[in-house]
């Protein structure tokens, strides 16, 4: 099992305070200028952490291109053309860059990136620990086993068990589906089992995009989950939560208490950027993201 390592007493949210004091003001602005020219950009931003830190820990692997010692974690089929927000991260290393060359890591940017997301379309924030550094490595085969859309419920939970999350965390997680959108070659056989009126063609328009929360898509709010005890949930992975198992409970509880599922979200958050970190003088900060020094 890969629990929270000893590394994680040596990140604190004071990391950069002497070696650059203007890093989280930095990537603020970057962030939130993203997110307002797509609001989409803020659930693209928290994926990337997710798939990131869920693949050798939160090291910014994933954004590392192909290269001659690199199989890009970028091709494996849960990222391939859906991870999104690259662009965003170099633009904000790159001013970072300017700004204290050499200092912060890629992984504390994409950390920080999506504590930033979720509070620039109404989410909670989140006290981020800084510090990480870096990987210079990538495993495309261990991103091939990210949780899949298709996944039942006991899958979903020991697949997070094994990062160290309850099944609390899990359902509060899920709830990042909240915002953004996602392609109808993910949804299809689901919406056409249960005769929605969703624009999914049964065959071909595979990156047509649907909302994951049909009611207010663009805010980040607790009507996921009133969407899945209506039986709405766009992924078979989502509406499983609510299905008569082990977790109705918390979907039922969150579909009520919006603000206890935001604290529940941020907390599971924080967890989540303490897998398995990079820290000391172990690996590099990279100067430019999608690629190792």
């Amino acid at each position: 099992m890969v629990y929270h390592t000893q590394c994680e007493a040596q990140l604190s949210p004071a990391f950069y305070d002497a070696t650059c004091p203007r890093a989280l003001k930095t990537i603020r602005t970057g962030i939130r200028n993203a997110v307002s020219r797509e609001r989409r950009m803020a659930a693209s931003l928290i994926r990337l952490h997710f798939h990131d830190c869920f693949v050798q820990g939160c090291d910014a692997s994933i954004l590392l291109d192909d290269s001659s010692s690199i199989d890009s974690e970028k091709n494996a089929l849960p990222n391939f053309k859906s991870v999104r927000g690259f662009e965003v991260i170099d633009s904000v290393k790159s001013q970072l860059e300017s700004v204290c060359p050499g200092v912060v890591s890629c992984a504390d940017i994409v950390a920080v990136a999506a504590r930033d997301a979720s509070f620039a379309v109404g989410g909670p924030s989140w006290t981020v620990k800084l510090g990480r550094r870096d990987s210079t490595t990538a495993s495309r085969s261990l991103a091939e086993n990210l949780p899949s859309f298709t996944d039942g419920l006991d899958k979903l939970i020991s697949t997070f068990a094994t990062k160290g999350f309850s099944a609390r965390d899990l359902v509060a997680l899920s709830g990042a589906h909240t915002i953004g959108q996602a392609q109808c070659a993910l949804f299809r056989d689901r919406i056409y089992s249960n005769q929605s009126d969703i624009d999914c063609p049964a065959s071909g328009g595979d990156s047509n995009l649907s909302p994951l929360d049909l009611v207010t898509p663009d805010s980040f709010d607790n009507n996921y989950f009133k969407n899945l005890v209506q039986n709405k949930g766009l992924h078979a992975s989502d509406q499983v939560l609510f299905s008569g198992g082990s977790t109705d409970s918390i979907v039922d509880e969150y579909s009520k208490n919006r603000s206890k599922f935001k604290s529940d979200f941020a907390a599971a958050m924080i967890k989540m950027a303490d897998i398995s970190p990079l820290t000391g003088t172990a690996r590099q900060i990279r100067r430019v993201c999608n690629f190792v020094n």
